[in-house]
């Protein structure tokens, strides 16, 4: 069968994304056909397109989607022809109506999740479940550091941290993403700080103590104040590069600092074992379904206009999600 996905065949802006008509096979052994409804846009996706983080070539794009299961390979159990499904990981490809993934990566939609949601939330939410949960685990009291609080991932967080009884700080660019981080439950938000500010300002909020952890997917920009936002023993979480790789620095900066800690975790680590990757996936799905998470769709676009969704994404002109629609 033939249908449409989105390819690129070299690295650069985002006029590489090819919107082309594709062949596809039957699924393999270990796979399942689906047809996708809705297909987040993620800056991992930006990494891939730019060669930040290189796939061979030519490639699809795109790491997340929600749909229906047409058919399965051999061997295949986890999902059936018919289940509502979605996923995060595995091979790039998610940019497409249809295509094959290893059917280990699919999970069931509970009845109250639309796909939509469900590929707004995915790997934003996931992401979010294992950087709070599992990474360093919030408890209540705790004053955290969020960067991009207005964004995919930041919404999240902010609902979720504030939930478990942290004090939540976090940083935006513009007054208009700072009423939104504080609908979604960022107790203090700091509005276009400089970097070279933000220690001073994170302190006078916490009494001059600073943060147990921070939550940075900025990179470059934010890395350095960061640590200095920082607690005696506080872990610094760099999860993302939105502004750049963070240069080279001396380890012994982090003694010196106050024995912090620093951890550069992923995702697909956490989820690399099925159990894990579902008992994630069930805790984030009943948050959603429970009310203590609200997932915020701010931007929706075809799936053929998906360069434009790069544009906007790669110019912090978002807030919330970014989504693609195939049909």
């Amino acid at each position: 069968m033939t249908d449409f996905a989105v390819r690129m065949h070299r690295t650069g802006g985002p006029d590489v994304l090819q919107y082309e008509e594709v062949a596809l096979a039957a699924p393999a052994a270990g796979e399942a056909r689906v047809r996708q409804y809705a297909v987040g846009v993620n800056f991992i996706d930006i990494y891939h397109r730019t060669g930040l983080y290189p796939l061979p070539l030519p490639s699809g794009l795109g790491q997340e989607a929600a749909g229906v299961v047409e058919a399965v390979g051999d061997g295949v159990t986890e999902v059936a022809p018919g289940d509502r499904v979605a996923y995060a990981g595995g091979p790039p490809g998610a940019y497409a109506q249809v295509r094959n993934v290893p059917a280990d990566r699919l999970v069931r939609l509970p009845d109250g999740i639309d796909f939509d949601t469900a590929a707004a939330l995915m790997l934003k939410g996931l992401t979010a479940q294992y950087l709070l949960r599992r990474t360093c685990r919030v408890e209540p009291g705790d004053a955290v550091l969020i960067h991009a609080a207005a964004g995919g991932v930041g919404l999240i967080a902010c609902q979720w941290a504030s939930a478990l009884g942290a004090t939540v700080i976090g940083t935006v660019s513009t007054p208009v993403k700072a009423e939104l981080a504080q609908a979604n439950g960022c107790g203090h938000v700091l509005v276009g700080v400089a970097p070279a500010d933000l220690p001073a300002r994170v302190r006078a909020l916490t009494g001059g103590r600073g943060v147990r952890v921070v939550y940075d997917a900025i990179g470059r920009d934010t890395f350095m104040a960061s640590l200095e936002c920082l607690q005696p023993l506080g872990m610094m979480v760099s999860y993302g590069n939105a502004s750049g790789p963070v240069a080279a620095f001396e380890p012994a900066l982090l003694g010196k600092a106050g024995s912090l800690f620093l951890t550069r975790p992923s995702l697909f680590h956490y989820t690399a074992q099925r159990d894990d990757l579902v008992a994630m996936a069930d805790e984030l799905f009943a948050r959603v379904l429970d009310g203590t998470l609200r997932i915020t769709i701010n931007q929706r676009r075809a799936l053929e206009d998906c360069a434009r969704a790069h544009e906007d994404l790669a110019g912090r002109r978002t807030t919330g999600s970014t989504i693609l629609l195939p049909h």
